[in-house]
């Protein structure tokens, strides 16, 4: 039996139903795991969502939802258009905005051009 703590398959005291890590029942995914068996949650309500406490994240309960699989639809194949627009986006991320040169990776935001331009004016001094 699981811990009290997020087991509440009801919805009682969550709103949803609620399991704790790696207990949730069979016929509920979450949208990765959609993704990976080619489908997606298609406008269905959320089902049930997991609970559980994270270390990483000091003292915080993280949350997964979960779509019922059986109403799940497939995923959309990328048409021309979409992957243009896509290669197109890419482009822009890589393009440095002083030079105007494709710097053949994505530009840090930190920096917000690429690397030869951020180093100028260090150099220059």
């Amino acid at each position: 039996m699981p811990g009290p703590r997020f087991f509440d398959p009801d919805g009682a005291r969550y709103g949803l139903p609620t399991y704790p890590f790696r207990l949730a029942p069979d016929g509920l995914a979450t949208r990765r795991q959609l993704r990976a068996k080619g489908l997606r949650p298609g406008g269905q309500e959320v089902a049930a969502q997991i609970l559980w406490r994270s270390r990483r994240y000091r003292a915080s309960v993280r949350v997964a939802y979960l779509y019922r699989l059986d109403l799940a639809l497939p995923i959309r194949p990328m048409t021309p258009a979409r992957w243009a627009a896509l290669a197109k986006a890419n482009a822009a991320r890589r393009t440095c905005p002083n030079c105007g040169q494709d710097a053949g990776y994505t530009l840090p935001t930190s920096l917000g051009t690429c690397l030869a331009c951020a180093d100028a004016p260090a150099q220059a001094a």
